[in-house]
């Protein structure tokens, strides 16, 4: 008999399994989104507008450079959930939550879009901190 016995090895299960590639999805999708919108402010400096008075006020094109830089890291991230590294899970949930904040602090200059990435950010940190269900 072998120092390693199969059976003393819990199995993940599907559920768990299943969470972390949702998440792995939604987050190469927010990552595309958020590539998308920087590349948009940084083209096209007229394509937002720009609210008076708002305490948070950055150049459009400083946003679009903030927007893609987290959207590439993103995708980055999404890509080594899928390849199931230990790290990407920490770095995942660290990434979502940059997405989230950033996405608040640009809601008065594209509302809809903000509320949409903060509401897929939501859900990625939800996925990945569900309980494992991992079972024996």
């Amino acid at each position: 008999m072998s120092d390693y016995d199969s059976a003393d090895v819990p199995r993940v299960s599907g559920w768990a399994v299943g969470g972390i590639t949702f998440a792995a999805t939604i987050m190469v999708l927010i990552g595309v989104f958020q590539a998308i919108a920087g590349l948009v402010a940084i083209f096209d400096d007229n394509f937002y507008v720009v609210t008076r008075n708002y305490t948070f006020d950055l150049d459009t094109t400083a946003w679009g450079w903030i927007h893609l830089i987290i959207g590439v890291l993103l995708v980055l991230t999404g890509y080594f959930l899928f390849a199931r590294r230990a790290w990407a899970g920490g770095v995942a949930l660290g990434l979502a939550m940059l997405s989230a904040i950033v996405n608040f602090f640009f809601i008065p200059y594209y509302p809809f879009w903000s509320i949409l990435e903060i509401g897929l950010a939501v859900w990625v940190i939800w996925s990945l901190t569900r309980p494992a269900a991992v079972r024996a």
